[in-house]
């Protein structure tokens, strides 16, 4: 008697995906909290062809960059990875290595989006307490914000504060399922109660969305994804509105942008409280198709679907996708091998010899 087959990971792309991620000069990162995986996705050199890493995590969700740094939130931790390769430099076909660093305990804080500030700080979306918040070196972490709307800090996720959009390195905007001030009061509001809250002012700027997810500024502009919908848009602030640009077959977390494309993370919905009766359903049901899950690459200048990449197997769900340019085929050292142990840098900064 053999045993049952393992959980297979299968990546499905486009004709033109792999030329274009090569020619875009990067890589997307994507975290899977359902599955515990991070994965980078980038082009082989030698090889010409499509480039897949993969490394276990708790629970990993929200990601970060700034320069060298990559900051990965996972159950109860937020870590910090360094690329340990210079420029030019190369490793066993990576010209990236993501080494862990730092490790911040933060408790279940079902920390969601992430962003570096100019100073070089992190903040994050602190769903559980519904706020803005950045690490502590001390505790579990500082609150920053909170919406109008929440009256007190308190662990009961009240309005599932998940989207944190960063401009010119400050937090400036946040999305919300719903703008209840009572525990758990979000999923009363999932089919047209989330929000986009400016954090100068903490007037709500768009209203009327579907768990809207991901908010990100890029080139002048405010995107967001109305995920309960399966639409990728633009909101404009001083009009209110969310002008959709492309319908996404799937329920979308996760934006990123490289060049003049926005990449955006598909998850295949789950039949449970959270997922069950959203329009997305409704859509998917009368176009004939079932959910998706992958990344769907959508032309800014036309509002197209130009690229996809579907995953299939063990990964179901995504939560996030990141850019990482000039990374063409990173890797990153684990904590369960051996590996760890032997990769070993110095810093000669302010060394005098």
């Amino acid at each position: 008697m053999t045993d049952a087959a393992a959980p297979r990971l299968e990546l499905f792309t486009s004709r033109q995906f792999v030329s274009w991620l090569r020619e875009a000069g990067g890589s997307i990162a994507l975290s899977t909290y359902q599955s515990g995986k991070v994965l980078f996705v980038g082009t082989n050199a030698e090889t010409d062809k499509i480039s897949v890493f993969e490394r276990t995590l708790e629970r990993p969700m929200g990601m970060a960059v700034s320069g060298n740094r990559l900051a990965v939130a996972s159950l109860y931790q937020v870590y910090t990875f360094i690329d340990a390769l210079g420029p030019g430099e190369m490793a066993k076909g990576a010209d990236a290595v993501y080494v862990p660093q730092v490790s911040h305990f933060t408790g279940d804080l079902d920390v969601h989006d992430m962003g570096y500030t100019d100073d070089g700080r992190l903040v994050f979306a602190n769903t559980l307490f519904s706020c803005l918040a950045e690490i502590s070196e001390t505790h579990s972490f500082k609150p920053l914000w909170k919406p109008p709307f929440v009256s007190r800090l308190a662990a009961e996720d009240r309005c599932h504060l998940n989207g944190l959009a960063m401009r010119d390195g400050k937090p400036a905007h946040v999305t919300a399922v719903g703008r209840g001030d009572v525990a758990d009061s979000w999923r009363d509001a999932r089919l047209s109660g989330g929000v986009v809250v400016d954090v100068d002012s903490g007037e709500i700027v768009c209203s009327g969305l579907s768990m809207p997810h991901s908010p990100r500024w890029h080139g002048g502009s405010l995107y967001a994804l109305n995920s309960g919908q399966g639409e990728f848009g633009k909101v404009d602030p001083s009009s209110g509105k969310f002008e959709p640009i492309a319908f996404l077959p799937g329920y979308a977390r996760g934006l990123t942008f490289l060049g003049h494309h926005a990449v955006i993370g598909l998850s295949s919905p789950r039949s449970n409280r959270t997922f069950e009766g959203l329009p997305l359903q409704e859509r998917l049901d009368a176009a004939g198709m079932k959910p998706r899950c992958g990344l769907q690459v959508v032309d800014l200048r036309t509002g197209d679907v130009a690229h996809w990449l579907t995953i299939d197997g063990i990964v179901t769900e995504l939560y996030d996708v990141l850019a990482l340019p000039g990374r063409r085929s990173p890797s990153m050292i684990g904590f369960k091998s051996d590996e760890i142990r032997r990769v070993i840098s110095m810093d000669t900064g302010e060394w005098r010899q």
